[in-house]
């Protein structure tokens, strides 16, 4: 998936950021220039931002890159895991120790514990 510029995820000032009570005034037109641009408002209440409003198209598209992130995550998660455990056996296979998990025996006598 193609990420966006860094230029394309900025809000624009005076026109992604204003205030709750322009935006009540003027809805429908904000509702549109999101649907066109996918960019969300921020709503400002005294100055201070206060809440976002995205459209549902974009929303749901944002939701679908933090699942895919997630997502990734776990899979690399899983191959870092796989790696420990592959080199683990892998060890235990030229050091001459068995490579079934739980066993105790060491090559050089006694017992050992590769963990």
């Amino acid at each position: 998936m193609a990420v966006p510029s860094a230029e394309a995820q900025l809000l624009e000032t005076g026109t992604d950021i204003i205030s709750l009570s322009d935006f009540a005034t003027n809805a429908g037109g904000l509702l549109q220039q999101m649907r066109g641009t996918g960019h969300p408002v921020v709503l400002t209440l005294n100055g201070k931002a206060e809440l976002v409003v995205q459209d549902a198209v974009s929303y749901q598209k944002l939701l679908d890159r933090v699942g895919e992130l997630e997502s990734l995550d776990a899979i690399k998660r899983g191959v870092a895991d796989f790696d420990a455990r592959s080199l683990q056996d892998s060890l235990r296979g030229r050091l001459g120790a068995p490579s079934s998990p739980g066993s105790t025996h060491s090559p050089w006598g006694g017992s050992a514990t590769l963990a």
